[in-house]
């Protein structure tokens, strides 16, 4: 039985319900996949790029506690959206400065130009998903979304430094995007009967194959990570380690996910794509 969402959420759930655990996995593959590129991610560009994650994962279940009634909420994160709609949008209007200022200071013409382009396709998957096309079947998943962006995320800034091996980070970004992927389609199996209280569309309720494909997609992912692994560049190597090991443990998440429930698992299928903080010790590529 799952907890109520009217219930005290357990300290573990906090990163999930603030919307801190998106930014920092972007952020930890934002380095690895900059390094497979011969370049860095400083300071600037790791705030930025977590903070815009941030802005639009709390952008996102802002609108969506805005828009459900309380009672068909079914999880602590759009509860804490709902009830606290307010200073939370104050707080969302003083990061959103924050990243603006720090971004004008801190980013070389280029990448900020680079990274004010990437604010029309989030934008346009907010106003689709959550109000256009919020019921329509046909509307794009926003698993696949959602991937494509954090993707191009983590490797935009990178991608805009002068002589930037874009051959060398096409790999890791590859990567990257499909273990997003396949974390978003997991979720959308265990949180199926979320969507349907929401009224959201996801990949599950739109394909009706879909939840096999997403319980395979983890240990397929594995393999090629680990062909990439051992027969890639020496810069996509530590991108490709970290997918491997990621993988396997998004796999093993999924096969826990019957007996720990839906909110666990949700929580330890994002900890499973932090695999780049062992990097962080490494001392270089």
């Amino acid at each position: 039985m799952q907890p109520s969402v009217h219930d005290t959420p357990r300290w573990w759930l906090w990163p999930t319900i603030l919307s801190i655990d998106a930014p920092v996995v972007v952020v930890l593959w934002q380095r690895v996949i900059a390094r497979s590129a011969a370049a860095d991610a400083g300071p600037a560009e790791m705030f930025v790029l977590g903070c815009s994650v941030w802005l639009a994962y709390s952008a996102d279940r802002w609108i969506e506690g805005w828009r459900l009634p309380p009672e068909s909420i079914q999880t602590h994160r759009h509860h804490f959206h709902q009830r606290w709609r307010w200073p939370i949008a104050a707080v969302w209007a003083v990061m959103f400065a924050l990243d603006f200022a720090i971004a004008v200071r801190g980013l070389p013409s280029l990448e900020f130009r680079a990274g004010a382009l990437i604010l029309v396709p989030v934008s346009a998957y907010l106003l689709s998903h959550q109000l256009m096309h919020r019921n329509s079947r046909w509307r794009a998943p926003k698993e696949v979304c959602v991937a494509v962006l954090l993707g191009g995320g983590a490797a935009l800034f990178a991608a805009s430094r002068p002589g930037a091996d874009l051959a060398g980070m096409a790999v890791p970004m590859a990567l990257f995007v499909l273990l997003c992927f396949s974390n978003c389609a997991l979720i959308s199996v265990w949180e199926d009967e979320v969507d349907r209280s929401h009224g959201q569309t996801s990949l599950v309720l739109q394909f009706g194959s879909a939840a096999r494909f997403s319980r395979a997609l983890p240990w397929v992912l594995s393999a090629l990570s680990a062909g990439a692994w051992l027969f890639a560049g020496p810069g996509a190597a530590p991108a490709a380690a970290c997918a491997t090991v990621s993988a396997v443990l998004l796999g093993a998440v999924d096969l826990a996910e019957g007996r720990i429930g839906r909110i666990p698992a949700r929580v330890l299928a994002d900890v499973a794509l932090m695999t780049p903080f062992a990097t962080l010790f490494a001392g270089g590529r």
